[in-house]
């Protein structure tokens, strides 16, 4: 029964994971922006949501500020920092120094503002109930798992259905497409950072009343939006997604075998398996020279 516990623990972990990755993934497809700066979104939509709970407001209002901080930094990034060195034509380790020096202020200022440690918020939704003899949820577990699915859902539709989805997965591939449709890139790519940083609120949320916040939580989701999208495959949505959940099921499920102190490196070696077996990922196209 133990492992059926874990087994329940790694697929709420897997959602979130698989939430903040395919934002990730969604950024790095559309603009081919390697998006250090993901995780900071991340940890600035959790402590919005901190504020507003101790502040006592409801949990929508919260959450709604949690939306409008993430897609605010996410366009700003695009706008102030990422597009200036796009525009004189900086390399690619110049996005990543900016993006990384960005992430460092968040943290700081978190840091300021909040202190070094765990904040936690807290809810009825966390208390488990034993569902069968052994097994314990709690609400929050189907609050993770219904949101992925629906937040999913939405976004497939939205990409293969719209003419801004269309566009999107356009805008790395085939520029030429864009005008075709009409579609201005630089709307395209704001759209793209908007979306992309929105879609790491609800996991935000959900770590805010489980696991709890700390200011260096950025550089954590990082690495794992990071190996989410390595695994699934660099730029594939779908790929990020069950490749997020892939690496949160590892992470609870290697604690049955080993001691907890290798949750964390769990999900690693997974990344390095496929980087020596696989390196296209789950759902990537392999390059031949």
């Amino acid at each position: 029964m133990l492992f059926l516990q874990l087994l329940f623990n790694g697929i709420q972990t897997g959602a979130i994971y698989a939430l903040t990755a395919a934002g990730f993934a969604l950024i790095f497809g559309a603009t081919r922006i390697f998006h250090v700066a993901h995780g900071a979104s991340f940890a600035l939509a959790g402590y919005a949501f901190l504020m507003c709970s101790q502040a006592g407001l409801p949990w929508p209002v919260g959450c709604l500020a949690a939306l409008a901080v993430a897609v605010a930094f996410g366009l700003g990034m695009d706008a102030f920092i990422y597009r200036p060195i796009q525009r004189h034509e900086g390399s690619f380790f110049t996005v990543f120094v900016a993006a990384f020096g960005m992430t460092i202020v968040v943290q700081s200022l978190i840091e300021i503002g909040f202190g070094r440690g765990f904040a936690v918020v807290p809810s009825a939704l966390t208390m488990a109930k034993e569902v069968m003899p052994g097994l314990y949820l709690a609400n929050i577990f189907w609050v993770a798992v219904g949101v992925a699915v629906v937040l999913f859902a939405i976004v497939g539709l939205f990409l293969e259905r719209t003419r801004a989805g269309i566009g999107l997965r356009a805008l790395s591939e085939n520029p030429e497409l864009l005008r075709a449709y009409g579609l201005s890139s630089r709307k395209l790519s704001a759209l793209a950072f908007g979306l992309g940083s929105a879609l790491t609120v609800p996991g935000a949320v959900l770590t805010a009343v489980t696991s709890g916040l700390q200011p260096a939580i950025s550089a954590q989701v990082m690495l794992i939006s990071l190996a989410s999208a390595v695994v699934g495959g660099i730029g594939s949505l779908r790929g990020a997604a069950l490749a997020g959940l892939l690496l949160g099921v590892v992470e609870n499920l290697v604690i049955s075998v080993l001691d907890t102190q290798w949750s964390s490196a769990a999900g690693f070696v997974v990344l390095f398996i496929f980087i020596l077996f696989k390196p296209s990922g789950l759902f990537g196209q392999a390059v031949t020279r």
